[in-house]
């Protein structure tokens, strides 16, 4: 799957933790890193219009993992793709955006997870499917909210 990235100010490729609920139905992208930790955001929205939109941007990198989630009344389809390759806008020839190459790791559907899922995206999953289900989604569910001098998570939302 091929996925479009935005280009902050500064230049660099990032991707959105985006995503919410509606009464029966909801959507969601969860962002973490290569072993589903939470992530430290570059930026995170809190005006404008939030409902079901774009919360909270991320460097995008090689090696990080997208939870996206899709469900109907609770029956849940989940995706986890992880981001392969990033190609800049000047080799795109559909988009002036950057885009990434991502691989598909694990699949939720009808029920199972095929191949089963790996046990360090439990969280970002759980995310995922709360950000989905969580009613005119206004903010992240799965972020660093708080970083130590040695650049780990101490808190995360």
């Amino acid at each position: 799957m091929t996925t479009e990235l935005v280009t902050t100010r500064g230049g660099l490729p990032a991707i959105w933790e985006s995503g919410g609920g509606w009464t029966n139905s909801g959507w969601a992208q969860v962002v973490c890193g290569p072993s589903g930790e939470p992530l430290p955001p570059i930026y995170v929205r809190q005006r404008g219009h939030l409902a079901n939109g774009d919360h909270v941007l991320f460097a995008a990198r090689e090696g990080m993992v997208l939870v996206v989630a899709d469900q109907h009344r609770g029956d849940f389809e989940i995706k986890l793709w992880r981001i392969e390759n990033i190609l800049p806008p000047e080799l795109n020839l559909d988009t002036d955006q950057p885009t990434a190459d991502c691989r598909l790791i694990a699949e939720y559907a009808l029920g199972e997870w095929h191949p089963p899922l790996p046990q360090e995206f439990t969280w970002a999953v759980q995310a995922a499917k709360e950000k989905a289900t969580c009613y005119h989604c206004r903010g992240g569910h799965y972020f660093c909210t708080d970083i130590s001098n040695q650049g780990r998570c101490n808190r995360w939302k």
